[in-house]
């Protein structure tokens, strides 16, 4: 069942969003990217007739009623967003009477799962090592049915338009959608319009197709590496990564960021790229600085050869040349991760050159999907998010879905 094919009419729907906003100091929201996101699943609902229970975490109580996490402090803000006034009700278990109370049309907001640690399913207070965690584990286990249990029985249907959470096995992206049949528990728009876009760059490709993998660590990125060598014929691998590769390859680094312990993996990848045809991209010059500071003095050095005392911080010109030409001429597009230390201006126009490179692709026809919190802050920092095919709302959730995992809460709605 899709939400678009069904009719919500005096049905009590229970939506799983991500509204994990980030707050000021004083409780004033910063970002309401993930509440407009969710607002075309929310307004489709209340335009059928039906009514709306939110249920969602906000950062990492770990199990404890902890007020600066309060989902009290964004309800105004959602209100606002969707023309309706959102009711609140401070214990997400105990929400019977006013969810029993809820009319067509109208709203209710649960307080933060994560209050309860059997939103998580993990044993409070107990080590791994400990004796006594595989019984602990157990126990919690059965506790997380029974709270999704009580989560369900609030609603006739379940919709989960959560993409950022879809790769946990929690109560509420995925043991709820045990209490309800087939045909009552489906995926948000938010949800459907995330699935193709993974769809779009691992199984619809037009070629040339061409990842841009960066960030500081190959370690946290070698699935999606694995996944995408199989698929891509261009791959970039920029940002702090580089000089791990360049190590492994005998070269000078200085005192860059690098994984001593992956340089075997390093060499394997090369290797790995060379045998299956794809064209490796790797920073050949770099920006460099005496310290790790937006202010520091600054050079350009080939990425082999950093002086000692100096730092890879950005991808340098001629590298900037070379991702741009690997990204122009392809169909097909995947960026996670920054080619260099962005934050800081003086470091950003490595990560500049790809997204504008990606920007003059998808103006011409290829289909570009960001993703990862980094790349996503990139696009936006350099005014691009127009101008490209998707942004994804989902940092660890598409990285697991790109290295071909099934998502959990996916997988509970499609049967999976």
């Amino acid at each position: 069942m899709t939400l678009n094919e069904y009719n919500f009419a005096g049905k009590k729907a229970i939506v799983r969003v991500d509204f994990n906003t980030p707050l000021d100091e004083n409780g004033h929201i910063t970002d309401d990217t993930r509440i407009r996101g969710a607002l075309p699943t929310l307004k489709k609902i209340l335009n059928d007739g039906g009514a709306i229970i939110l249920m969602s975490h906000m950062g990492k109580p770990k199990g404890k009623v902890t007020a600066k996490y309060s989902l009290s402090q964004i309800v105004d803000a959602v209100s606002e967003a969707l023309g309706v006034k959102v009711q609140f009700v401070n214990d997400c278990m105990k929400a019977q009477a006013e969810a029993a109370a809820l009319k067509a049309g109208e709203v209710l907001m649960l307080e933060n799962l994560r209050f309860y640690p059997e939103e998580e399913g993990k044993p409070v207070g107990i080590e791994k090592e400990d004796p006594s965690y595989e019984e602990a584990k157990k126990a919690m286990k059965a506790s997380q049915k029974e709270f999704a249990k009580t989560l369900a029985s609030y609603a006739d249907c379940y919709v989960n338009d959560a993409f950022g959470t879809a790769h946990r096995k929690h109560a509420s992206t995925a043991v709820i959608a045990d209490y309800f049949d087939a045909d009552n528990k489906m995926l948000g728009l938010l949800m459907e319009k995330e699935v193709e876009a993974v769809n779009n760059v691992l199984n619809n490709i037009r070629r040339p197709f061409t990842a841009i993998m960066g960030g500081s660590k190959v370690s946290t990125k070698i699935g999606i590496i694995e996944n995408l060598m199989n698929k891509v014929d261009n791959l970039i691998l920029c940002g702090g990564m580089t000089y791990t590769f360049m190590k492994a390859q005998g070269g000078e680094i200085g005192s860059s960021i690098c994984e001593d312990d992956k340089l075997e993996l390093a060499r394997e990848i090369i290797a790995e790229a060379k045998a299956k045809g794809v064209n490796l991209v790797l920073a050949c010059d770099s920006v460099i600085a005496d310290n790790f500071s937006n202010d520091a003095k600054t050079d350009i050095a080939p990425s082999n050869a950093i002086p000692t005392g100096w730092q890879g911080m950005d991808a340098g010109p001629e590298s900037r040349k070379a991702f741009a030409e690997a990204i122009r001429d392809a169909k097909t597009i995947l960026w996670n991760g920054p080619a260099g230390v962005f934050e800081f201006d003086n470091f950003a126009a490595g990560s500049k050159a790809v997204a504008e490179a990606i920007a003059e692709a998808t103006t011409n026809g290829a289909y570009s999907l960001i993703g990862g919190g980094d790349s996503v802050a990139c696009v936006n920092k350099f005014g691009m998010a127009d101008k490209v095919s998707y942004i994804s709302t989902g940092g660890g959730a598409l990285l697991e879905a790109i290295e071909g995992k099934i998502l959990p809460g996916i997988a509970a709605i499609k049967g999976e």
